[in-house]
């Protein structure tokens, strides 16, 4: 209990206002997270327009955690484009 002990205490020592303004820092961060990720989604026209490659199964173009940024067209697919896809 020493530990936690030591938490909640330092919970109370922590002043109203300043445990309000930490709370409303969390909450912007947060909200302007998912306000890029559904405007990412908006534009690129894609459910998940960010996705990183998980295993070697696309290399030698792509390595293991490497970030793609995803964006769905009208076009009908060309040879040379890469196509990802989603398992439900």
């Amino acid at each position: 209990m020493g530990w936690i002990g030591e938490t909640v205490d330092s919970i109370r020592s922590i002043q109203i206002r300043q445990l309000l303004t930490q709370a409303v820092s969390l909450g912007m961060i947060v909200t302007s997270a998912l306000i890029i990720w559904k405007a990412l989604m908006c534009i690129t026209g894609s459910e998940s327009p960010v996705v990183v490659v998980l295993s070697g199964s696309m290399e030698p173009g792509f390595k293991r955690g490497d970030i793609l940024f995803l964006h769905m067209s009208k076009d009908p697919i060309r040879a040379g484009e890469i196509v990802v896809f989603n398992i439900d």
